[in-house]
């Protein structure tokens, strides 16, 4: 009878198998692999070696806390000569004396999540079971099976790999970036990705149906559109839009989701204070990338929020013209959501690709705060019925927008404000730190053939473009919108027709939150008699006074513009509306010191106070991927005064080489949420 084999010690190769599966940036204390990719386990047995002929080895992986076979949560297979590969297998990759190196390799299609992974090794009926520990199973873009595929490389680095990228910000005239620091393989973040699916209503329900379907991108994407924010669940992040942020951190000044991730965890699974949207989709999109979903943010500008569905957007104004609050329907200046890659078997053929994922919790969907999967490409096509919510989606980039103007007689006399909603929809370049315009996704061009044809497959009324002739007011911004200056705005007038129009102007101002949500006025005009002669332009200049605009400018530093024309004689009411964005300093980031991996630098960091009043409170934080091992925060202990600089230096050790972004927010009393970042390239340490 052969002697019962026995297996002294194994190595799950994680430095290799990370390595080989590109997860090696989330370090090497665990195995990390992807779904339909095999990866070699070592296995060293004492006494005699191993030999098929008299001994069988059978391994069985599990995950979740009631695995199950027919769930697809629970499987056992042999160790063989060659892998299968629709199934979980294993075969002998090669031994050498008493050490036998194998390879295991899932299916494309099983549960992602944290699996278990055991042995039984049997001689002539006599055994031992052998716990070889654990491993994280990831979605798979580099699988042709795997329902995540992406075709290009680039692509995949882009939205899978890459820890740092930009979101756009500003208005549809005045488009700028932020940076923002993913840090999807930061320490711990893969960790607490799987902890936020653990967490979800539907495990805490049924743990079982919950783990089962986590084969399913769509799913799974579902899930965290929820828990990112908190308003069914003990998501990850607690919205707010009212300017009081004192008692959390203000939505501008996160530079990063990992900071985010980590307090969410440590604090039991409790809401981070605060979020808003563009906050919501960088989260969001670090955790799909985390689990292997392609994924990027993307930023629609002038976004509808459309309560009702019917696809219009009424905004009362008052006698005076002035926008009146409480409006519950907004035109946000800008939203942003995620798009993440996959394929969609449970819709008709032809939705797989980009869908739309939005975790700002704006309406509920099936009874929870979420929204998405959204194809875009039924977005663009008009086809509402499909799921999920892309109706909602729709609304956002077609809506129209109505302006209801309160009469004497207290009737509301409307006009159409053609051409408003779903502007320069727009994303990070692939590689480049450059902005895509991906509108053409989202909508054929307007007024055309197929445009119609959509929004009468989506039984909708569009309005018409508005007539060349007749009277226009347009907005015009000038150069030098700087936080701290005074600068004018203009209001031109056009007369495109052959008589003499006498007008009044309604020309105001007001500071406005990115989301719509109106503040105090500050700068207005009434002009009760214009002339405008004939196929004539006039243009009204407004001053806008820092003194005025200072004290009640938001964090998101935008001011609505707006001014109505009324003809006296027919009533006619002619809308101009812009949205400006004022613009903050730049923060100069210089790097001292050779950019090496793990040899100290200084990053020198400057600011330029621009307002015409100190700076107290004044805090740089710096953050970037496998640059700084968390947040650096520096504080300055005096007052910065006008025109004076602030500035610090900040020591870091890279932990990885390659092309690294360091991002930097500046935080002080009167000026808030400056965004600065600099590129740096880390040589590997000299071997």
């Amino acid at each position: 009878m052969a002697e019962v084999l026995q297996l002294e010690t194994w190595d799950l190769e994680c430095e290799h198998n990370n390595l080989d599966h590109r997860t090696s940036e989330a370090g090497c204390q665990q195995l990390i692999v992807r779904r339909g990719q095999s990866f070699i386990v070592t296995l060293h047995f004492a006494g005699r070696p191993y030999d098929e002929a008299v001994d069988k080895l059978t391994f069985n992986v599990e995950t979740g806390p009631c695995p199950i076979e027919t769930s697809g949560t629970r499987s056992s297979f042999p160790l063989t000569c060659s892998l299968e590969e629709t199934t979980w297998s294993s075969a002998v990759e090669g031994q050498d004396g008493s050490s036998v190196t194998m390879f295991i390799f899932s299916p494309p299609d099983a549960r992602i999540g944290r699996y278990h992974l055991t042995m039984e090794a049997s001689t002539e009926g006599q055994g031992s079971s052998y716990d070889l520990g654990e491993f994280i199973l990831l979605f798979n873009p580099w699988c042709p099976d795997d329902s995540v595929f992406m075709e290009s490389e680039e692509a995949r680095v882009e939205y899978v790999l890459t820890q740092h990228g930009h979101i756009y910000q500003g208005s549809k005239d005045y488009i700028y970036s932020i940076p923002w620091n993913f840090g999807q393989f930061e320490e711990g973040i893969v960790d607490i990705c799987l902890q936020l699916l653990d967490t979800n209503p539907k495990f805490l329900r049924n743990q079982d149906k919950d783990c089962s379907r986590r084969n399913s991108p769509v799913y799974v994407s579902r899930v965290v559109s929820a828990m990112v924010n908190c308003n069914d669940d003990q998501g990850i992040l607690f919205g707010r839009w009212d300017n009081q942020y004192d008692d959390g951190v203000s939505p501008m000044a996160w530079a990063g989701s990992v900071d985010i991730l980590q307090r969410w965890q440590k604090f039991g699974c409790q809401p981070v204070r605060y979020g808003q949207c563009w906050v919501f989709a960088a989260v969001a999109c670090s955790v799909l990338r985390a689990l292997g979903i392609p994924s990027r943010v993307v930023t629609n500008y002038n976004s509808a929020h459309d309560t009702n569905g019917n696809l219009i957007i009424e905004q009362y104004l008052d006698q005076n013209g002035k926008l009146q609050q409480g409006n519950r329907e907004l035109i946000w200046n800008y939203h942003c959501w995620v798009e993440s890659w996959m394929g969609r078997p449970d819709l008709p053929e032809g939705y797989d690709g980009w869908q739309v994922l939005d975790p700002t919790p704006q309406e509920k969907s099936e009874g929870v705060y979420c929204c998405g999967p959204s194809p875009v490409k039924a977005v663009k096509e008009g086809d509402l019925q499909l799921k999920y919510d892309v109706r909602f989606v729709f609304a956002e980039v077609n809506a129209d927008v109505a302006y209801l103007m309160l009469q004497s007689d207290m009737s509301r006399r409307k006009t159409t404000y053609a051409t408003v909603v779903g502007k320069n929809i727009s994303t990070k370049s692939v590689g480049r730190d450059t902005k895509e315009d991906i509108t053409h996704h989202y909508k054929y061009q307007e007024d055309s053939e197929e445009e119609r044809a959509v929004f009468e497959k989506a039984q909708l009324q569009k309005s018409p473009p508005p007539a060349e002739e007749g009277l226009k007011v347009k907005i015009k911004a000038s150069e030098g919108m700087d936080n701290g200056c005074d600068f004018d705005v203009f209001a031109l007038l056009t007369n495109n027709t052959p008589e003499e129009h006498r007008c009044r102007l309604m020309f105001g101002a007001r500071t406005i939150s990115y989301n719509g949500a109106l503040g105090p006025e500050c700068g207005s005009k009434d002009l009760l008699n214009v002339i405008l002669e004939p196929y004539a332009e006039k243009t009204v200049p407004l001053r806008l006074l820092y003194e005025n605009y200072g004290h009640c400018l938001t964090q998101d530093n935008m001011i609505k513009v707006m001014a109505l024309l009324m003809d006296h004689d027919t009533q006619e009411i002619v809308v101009g509306v812009r949205n400006i964005y004022v613009k903050n300093p730049d923060i100069k980031v210089r790097i001292l010191g050779e950019p090496m991996q793990k040899r100290k630098m200084v990053a020198e960091l400057t600011l330029t106070n621009p307002l015409p009043v100190p700076l107290s409170g004044c805090v740089f934080t710096m953050e970037g991927a496998g640059l700084t091992d968390g947040q650096k925060i520096q504080e300055l202990e005096s007052p910065i005064g006008p025109g004076e600089e602030a500035k610090a230096r900040v020591d870091f050790a890279p932990r990885q080489s390659g092309l690294r972004k360091l991002v930097v927010d500046f935080e002080s009393d009167n000026l808030k949420g400056v965004k600065g970042y600099r590129n740096v390239i880390i040589a590997p340490l000299p071997k």
